[in-house]
């Protein structure tokens, strides 16, 4: 057998799949818009999603992208619908099937629910226009029919592809529309790769009494003394007014120390570099760990805002490191 006719088969059933979602996207029509609405305009109910087979693996996953990106939103099997999980769908509720044909048998019992309860709206996502489920959906997306990837077309590939692909439309469109950024995702993925990606400045800085703070009248004998004690290597020089006028850092006082005999006895002040970098604290922590190597620093100071001029916390780069911020 020739291996490198597998990499041929592969290359084919991508382009075949590629084909299938181009075709989606000249599909899109005025329902996916009604769509989106019914999402948006369902708020004191959640989003009920169903499907069969690979079309419920599909409802599965674009039920969790819906409620990773703030829309509540469920999926229930289609089949213990008829045994009683139909109770779990309420008059608030949206509905969502899912089917290739519109004929799966158990997607029947969930659609004659959802016409004796007016209220429900039903959204079918569906190839055939002469289906059930096309014919008593109130918001019909039809997807093209497509030629699915595998010998025969029979596999499901390419639908399932396209009903996927229109599931992140969905989603994403949504998630636009509501302007659900980056904070109020990091709310529902604190932790993993996502979350360790989304953490901010402000979940990893140093406050209060760790922050190695100085009048910048000190002399730095105890200027060496503080930066010893508290081992950042790095001391935040502030005036009378407790606002932050400069920084310093061991690099700087081993430089110093080198071209000045009395070194004790400078001020901080005459040692230290004006204008620290600074960053604010909802900002994310991978990008304060890319202007610390640009920059070639390890700490930054931390503000509220760019107006503010007082430091409330302090970043160091090892921070960013334990916290897997890459």
């Amino acid at each position: 057998m020739n291996i490198n006719k597998f990499k041929f088969i592969g290359k084919n059933v991508i382009e075949t799949e590629i084909k299938s979602l181009k075709k989606l996207k000249k599909s899109i029509q005025s329902s996916f818009n009604k769509a989106v609405q019914e999402i948006l305009n369902c708020k004191n109910g959640k989003v009920i999603i169903s499907g069969v087979g690979k079309s419920g693996i599909i409802a599965k996953k674009i039920a969790s992208t819906l409620s990773s990106v703030g829309t509540p939103a469920f999926y229930v099997d289609a089949s213990s619908c008829s045994h009683g999980d139909l109770g779990q769908i309420s008059s608030n509720d949206l509905l969502i099937l899912i089917s290739y044909s519109g004929e799966t048998e158990e997607l029947k019992n969930i659609i004659q629910f959802a016409n004796r309860n007016k209220k429900i709206k039903l959204i079918g996502i569906v190839s055939k226009k002469n289906s059930l489920l096309y014919k008593n959906s109130d918001i019909k997306v039809l997807l093209p029919e497509v030629t699915e990837a595998g010998p025969g077309n029979i596999v499901p590939t390419s639908s399932t592809i396209t009903q996927l692909a229109l599931g992140d439309a969905l989603a994403i469109t949504t998630m636009r529309i509501k302007k659900f950024g980056n904070i109020e995702f990091k709310k529902f993925h604190p932790s993993g790769t996502l979350g360790s990606k989304l953490k901010t400045v402000g979940d990893l800085m140093l406050t209060g009494k760790k922050i190695p703070f100085i009048k910048e009248n000190t002399r730095m004998r105890e200027a060496l003394k503080i930066i010893t004690n508290k081992k950042l290597g790095v001391l935040i020089a502030i005036n009378n007014k407790k606002k932050t006028s400069g920084i310093i850092t061991d690099g700087q006082i081993r430089r110093a120390l080198q071209k000045n005999k009395d070194f004790k006895d400078l001020l901080v002040k005459n040692v230290m570099t004006s204008k620290p970098i600074t960053v604010e604290k909802d900002i994310l922590a991978a990008k304060a760990l890319e202007i610390m190597n640009t920059k070639k620093i390890t700490s930054l100071c931390v503000r509220k805002s760019k107006k503010d001029t007082k430091t409330i916390g302090i970043i160091h780069i090892h921070n960013i490191l334990e916290a897997n911020v890459s």
